[in-house]
C-alpha cells in the first residue's frame, strides 16, 4: 500500500485534479505513510501535524485505500460536516474508491416523531415564535430523508422548540415507541451500520462507548480503523463520560415529560402533576442555594447552610414522584419511561451523596458541583482516565489513530500518552510547511504588570491599541476569561470612539460562532473579542485576520475542583504536577490559540502574547519553544512596522 499512498501525494496525484489548491508536501506524504503502517499493523499512532500539513487527506487516503470499516471521530460538528460533505467525497472521487459514507450525530440532532406529535397535541408554548417554528418542523419532518435538524435553516439551532421535538437518552421510548419504524435516529444508525466510513464526534463516541446508547458500540466490533481528529480534546471529553453526573435540568425534564404524559394518559390522577410541580420547586430551590455560577468541590458546600436541606428535600420529592409514576406506569409507554427514569435518578442522587468528599478522593474519583445560570450539576469524575481508556481500546485488533495540530510539548508526547493510557503507542511529529520566519512575528510587549494584578486587562488593551491601528483592525483578541473579554470590549469601544477608529467591534455572545466569523470575514477590517470557543476550530484565511492578541497564558483555574484533586494526587505520588500536567495542558491550549493566525502559505501577521511570564518565568522558554518558529521581538516599533512591509 505504501507505493499507492506515495503516488497519491506526488506531483502526479489524482488529488491534483480534484483539489485546485493541492500541492505535494513531504509532511503530508510522511504522515500518510505512518498512518498506512499503523493500519497495516493494527497499531496505535499518536501524530501531531502542524497547521497546513493537510492531515485530513493524510489519514483519509490510507484509510480508504486499506479498505474495511473506518470510524472517524472529530471534536466539532463543523469538522464533522466538512468531512462528510466535502473532504470524504473529494478523496473518494480521487481514489475512485467505491466506499459508502455515513454521518452519525447524537439523537438530539434528529427530529423525533413521538415528541413532535406530543408537542402538537399539548400546545404548551411560551412564545409565538415557538408556534411558528413548530409548524416549520412539522412540514420538514414530512419531506426530510434524514430528520437532521441542521437541514432546516429556517429554525435557529438554539430555538427552544428543539428541546420539545427531539428525544434524549432518558425520554426515548425505544421499541415501545409507536413511531419506531419511521425513527430518524434508527435510520441514521442503520445507514452507519451499512457504511464503509462513518463520521461521528467525540461526545457521541464516548457517550456510546460508556452508555451503549448512540449506535457506535454496535459499529466497533466490525471496525478496522478508528481515527480521532482534534484528538487534543479527548482527555476532557473522556473524563466527562467516564464519570457520572446528575443535574437539576434532568429533573426539570423528567417533571415536564411526566406532566405531559399525565395530561395525555392519566388525566384522572391529580396527584401526578402536583408531584411534578413539587419536584420542580425542589430542584429550583437547590439551584438557588448558590449565589454565583462556577465549579466547586463537594466539601465546599459545607459552608452553604441551605445546600444540605435543599438536597434532602429534592431527594424526597424525587422518590415521591417515582412512587406515583410506578402506580400509573402501565397506562402508557411514556409513563413507564418516566418511571424508569425517576428510578435511575433516585439511584444516581444516592450514589453522589454517598461518595467521599473531594478533599479525600475515594477509589480514584472526585466529587464536585457545577453551578450554571439556570441549573446545577452534581458530578463524580475519575482522577485518571488512562486505565479506563486503555481497557476500552484493548481487545479486538484494530488501528487507532490520534491526530491534532497540538498534542506534543517540544515534540514530546509523554504528557498525552500518560493522560490517555497510550504508553505503547507509536508517536510522530511533523512541523507545519509554512515559513513562519517570513510570514509571522511573535511579539511580547515590555513593562506589562503581572497577570493577577488589578488593571491588567486595561494594560493589555493599551499595549494592543498601537498594533490594532497598525493592522487596520483585522484582529482577534483571545481571552482566558469572559470577565476580561467584557472589560476589554468596554475599553476598546471607548478608545475607538475617542480616536474615531471605524473598525467594526464584535464580541462572542452577539450571535453564534459561525455568524460572528461570517461577519468578521465580510467586514475585512473587524476586531473580534472571544473567549474559549474562539481559541480553536476557527479558520480565517487571508488578510481579514492579520493580528492575534492573547491576554494571558491559558492556565486552567487552580481552584477547579477536578484539577485541584489531580494536582494533589500527583504531588502525593512525589511527582511534579506543574511540570507534568498543568504546563503541558497550557502549552497545548496556547498552541491552539496561536494557530488561528497563519492558515495558509500567503497569510502574514503578528501574534502578540501579553503575558510577561513568557519571558520572566523559568518555564517560559519551554512554552515559546513549543510554538511554531516565529521570528520574535519585544520592540513595539518593530511589531508595528511589520504591517507596513
Amino acid at each position: 500500500m505504501s507505493t499507492e499512498v506515495e503516488r497519491f501525494f506526488s506531483e502526479q496525484s489524482p488529488l491534483a485534479t480534484e483539489v485546485a489548491s493541492f500541492r505535494p508536501r513531504a509532511q503530508q506524504r510522511d504522515m500518510a505513510l505512518a498512518v498506512a503502517e499503523a493500519i497495516r499493523d493494527n497499531a496505535i499512532l499518536v501524530a501531531e501535524a502542524g497547521t497546513g500539513t493537510g492531515k485530513t487527506f493524510a489519514y483519509l487516503v490510507p484509510a480508504l485505500l486499506a479498505g474495511g470499516k473506518v470510524v472517524v471521530s472529530t471534536g466539532t460538528k463543523n469538522l464533522q460536516d466538512q468531512l462528510f460533505q466535502k473532504d470524504l467525497p473529494m478523496v473518494r472521487d480521487a481514489l475512485k474508491a467505491p466506499v459508502s459514507v455515513a454521518l452519525l450525530k447524537g439523537r438530539s440532532n434528529y427530529v423525533c416523531h413521538y415528541h413532535l406529535a406530543l408537542a402538537q397535541s399539548n400546545g404548551l408554548f411560551k412564545t409565538r415564535e415557538d408556534v411558528k417554528h413548530l409548524a416549520k418542523i412539522v412540514n420538514y419532518a414530512k419531506v426530510t430523508q434524514s430528520g437532521d435538524r441542521s437541514g432546516l435553516a429556517d429554525v435557529p439551532e438554539n430555538a427552544p422548540i428543539w428541546m420539545h421535538v427531539t428525544s434524549t437518552r432518558d425520554n426515548c421510548l425505544g421499541q415501545e415507541c409507536p413511531h419506531h419504524t419511521e425513527c430518524f435516529v434508527l435510520k441514521a444508525r442503520k445507514e452507519a451500520m451499512e457504511a464503509d466510513v462513518i463520521v461521528v464526534n467525540h461526545h457521541l463516541f464516548f457517550a456510546d462507548v460508556m452508555l451503549r446508547d448512540e449506535g457506535v458500540a454496535e459499529l466497533l466490533p466490525a471496525c478496522n480503523t478508528v481515527i480521532f481528529d482534534e484528538a487534543h480534546q479527548l482527555p476532557e471529553t473522556a473524563s466527562l463520560f467516564f464519570g457520572d453526573s446528575v443535574s437539576t435540568s434532568q429533573l426539570f425534564d423528567l417533571a415536564q415529560d411526566a406532566r405531559i404524559e399525565a395530561l395525555t394518559s392519566a388525566k384522572d390522577f391529580a396527584a401526578l402533576p402536583l408531584a411534578c410541580d413539587e419536584l420542580e420547586k425542589a430542584a429550583r430551590d437547590l439551584r438557588l442555594a448558590f449565589k454565583k455560577e462556577g465549579r466547586m468541590a463537594a466539601d465546599a458546600t459545607q459552608s452553604i447552610k441551605e445546600f444540605a436541606p435543599a438536597l434532602k428535600t429534592l431527594g424526597e420529592k424525587l422518590k415521591n414522584l417515582a412512587g406515583l409514576l410506578e402506580k400509573q406506569a402501565e397506562r402508557s409507554e411514556g409513563l413507564e419511561n418516566c418511571w424508569q427514569r425517576a428510578q435511575e435518578l433516585v439511584a444516581m442522587l444516592k450514589v453522589w451523596q454517598n461518595v467521599a468528599p473531594a478533599a479525600t478522593p475515594a477509589n480514584g474519583v472526585v466529587r464536585w458541583l457545577e453551578v450554571f445560570h439556570h441549573s446545577l450539576q452534581l458530578n463524580t469524575t475519575p482522577l485518571s482516565i488512562a486505565d479506563i481508556f486503555a481497557k476500552q481500546i484493548s481487545g479486538h485488533p484494530r488501528a487507532w489513530i490520534f491526530t491534532s495540530a497540538t498534542l506534543a510539548v517540544k515534540q514530546n508526547f509523554s504528557h498525552y500518552q500518560h493522560e490517555m493510557g497510550l504508553l505503547e503507542a507509536r508517536t510522530a511529529c511533523w512541523d507545519s510547511p509554512f515559513n513562519y520566519q517570513e510570514q509571522a512575528l511573535l511579539y511580547v510587549p515590555q513593562n506589562l504588570p503581572e497577570p493577577n494584578t488589578e488593571g491588567y486587562t486595561d494594560a493589555v488593551v493599551q499595549a494592543a491599541l498601537p498594533l490594532i491601528e497598525a493592522s487596520k483592525g483585522r484582529a482577534f483578541l483571545l481571552f482566558t476569561s469572559l470577565r476580561a473579554m467584557q472589560r476589554a470590549y468596554e475599553i476598546l469601544q471607548a478608545e475607538f470612539d475617542r480616536k474615531n477608529l471605524k473598525y467594526p467591534l464584535l464580541i462572542q455572545g452577539e450571535g453564534s460562532r459561525n455568524e460572528l466569523l461570517s461577519r468578521f470575514r465580510e467586514h475585512g477590517n473587524a476586531v473580534l473579542l472571544g473567549s474559549q470557543s474562539f481559541w480553536e476550530g476557527v479558520d480565517v484565511r487571508g488578510e481579514a485576520l492579520s493580528l492575534v492578541i492573547i491576554d494571558k497564558l491559558p492556565f486552567a483555574p487552580p481552584d477547579d475542583p477536578v484539577l485541584a484533586a489531580r494536582i494533589a494526587e500527583l504531588n502525593k505520588q512525589g511527582r511534579n504536577a506543574f511540570m507534568e500536567f498543568q504546563l503541558p495542558r497550557t502549552i497545548i491550549n496556547l498552541k491552539q490559540g496561536a494557530g488561528r493566525l497563519i492558515r495558509d502559505e500567503t497569510d502574514r501577521g503578528v501574534l502578540m502574547i501579553c503575558d510577561p511570564r513568557l519571558i520572566s518565568k523559568h518555564y517560559g522558554k519551554r512554552i515559546w519553544q513549543s510554538l511554531p518558529p516565529f521570528k520574535r521581538t519585544r520592540d513595539e516599533a518593530e511589531a508595528v512596522a511589520f504591517f507596513s512591509k
